[in-house]
């Protein structure tokens, strides 16, 4: 597992890595046996043979690489039928570390993960993103190291970022022209890479919180989700068939610029009028309730207001609610989702807003739209963007064609 890393990086694999999974064959490769035990579909060198059709000296051979590699342990305590147990083989997660950081607007949450993507180490931090990337990302860099606590950078095996932007996702690139002019055009994995020379991948952050809370809360139910973070800004993420939805160059998602009708002509930072992120945001709902008379600095005021039931507060949450619920029912009808998800800050402190969103969704969507729709709150929380951006490196690093990079294979070889 040393070079895993290193590999990727010289061979450009955090451009053009392929995130799926192979089918196994008679000539699987030692990439494609890692994903069979990964799986728990292969536990015993006797399973590999019987799945892929492999000889036992090729499977032999395949096991070693990857044992050498550090990608799988061997085991003796498994169940006899009589005379010595066989070698159970288990992913090794503790082979290495992958570093990542979910940054929104004014906070991040900074992680270490082992290659199953559990957090190993967490530092949460109030950041201005708007201080722009000679500021955020060496910061960022610098808690990791901490992090890392004196394990080796071989240990390290690839970096996942989260940025507030626009992302081409094949280039690493955030593209932000009149909200984050200082991120503009900035190709971000070449500078972390310049310290940390492993596979870098960087999204739009609501992407990676939708994949997280999708991977860990909903693949086993449904294959199309909805994920609409509602913070200090908003955005969506969208997931389509299980995989995120990018669209064309990584726009895909982009609900917090779409205008409401009757917002109230407010001016939204990105220059247009009635932005749902202008009229519905956590920034939106502190603005309309300083100028009611309420004293509000953070948003936790706000949660005291509401647990007081102050009727002025309730009014002016509920009716962000209903605007948001607007761009929301939108696109309801356009994609079908299984499940709206409604996560971030506001939306998990604020019933009724999620119960606005609610309201406007179930009577202007499409009634076979929602016929079985769910509309919930996030069940990971703040957890969903530490483990997306996990998945979302693990994924790549570990798919067959950069392991086999790894061990040095170029095609199967049969034995």
């Amino acid at each position: 597992m040393r070079n895993l890393g290193i590999l990727a990086y010289k061979t450009g694999m955090w451009l053009t890595c392929p995130v799926g999974r192979r089918s196994a064959s008679p000539l699987a490769s030692g990439g494609e046996v890692l994903q069979l035990i990964r799986s728990g579909e292969a536990v015993t060198r006797a399973d590999i043979g019987r799945i892929t059709g492999l000889s036992r000296p090729a499977v032999a051979l395949r096991v070693a690489g990857l044992l050498d590699h550090g990608l799988v342990v061997e085991r003796t305590d498994g169940p006899s039928t009589g005379g010595r147990p066989p070698a159970r083989l288990a992913f090794n997660a503790a082979g290495g570390v992958v570093l990542v950081a979910s940054l929104g607007a004014s906070r991040a949450q900074i992680a270490l993960c082992d290659l199953d993507g559990r957090e190993l180490a967490r530092t949460d931090l109030e950041i201005d993103v708007e201080r722009g990337p000679d500021v955020v990302l060496p910061l960022l860099m610098d808690v990791w190291a901490d992090q890392l606590d004196g394990r080796p950078m071989s240990a390290v095996k690839g970096v996942g970022l989260g940025v507030p932007a626009t992302v081409e996702f094949a280039a690493g690139r955030t593209e932000s022209a009149r909200v984050m002019a200082s991120w503009t055009g900035v190709v971000i994995p070449p500078r972390i890479a310049a310290r940390y020379p492993v596979p870098v991948f960087v999204d739009n952050d609501v992407n990676v919180i939708a994949m997280g809370e999708y991977r860990k809360a909903y693949a086993r139910e449904v294959s199309d989700l909805l994920f609409v973070k509602v913070s200090t800004r908003i955005g969506a993420g969208v997931i389509a068939g299980g995989e995120i939805l990018r669209g064309a160059l990584g726009a895909a998602g982009e609900i917090g610029h779409i205008p409401v009708w009757d917002g109230g002509g407010v001016l939204c930072r990105c220059g247009n009028v009635d932005c749902v992120d202008s009229v519905a945001s956590g920034t939106a709902i502190l603005r309309d309730l300083r100028a009611r008379g309420r004293e509000v600095s953070t948003l936790a005021d706000v949660v005291t207001l509401v647990r007081a039931g102050d009727a002025e507060t309730m009014t002016v949450v509920r009716r962000a609610g209903r605007l948001l619920g607007e761009v929301v029912a939108g696109a309801v009808n356009l994609l079908n989702p299984a499940v709206v998800v409604l996560g971030g800050d506001v939306a998990e402190r604020f019933q009724p807003l999620v119960s606005g969103v609610r309201e406007v969704v179930y009577r202007r969507s499409t009634a076979l739209s929602t016929r079985s729709l769910r509309i919930e709150r996030s069940l990971l929380g703040p957890s969903a963007g530490i483990t997306g951006c996990a998945l979302m490196v693990i994924d790549h690093i570990l798919a067959p064609d950069a392991v086999d990079a790894a061990l040095g294979v170029v095609t199967p070889v049969t034995v």
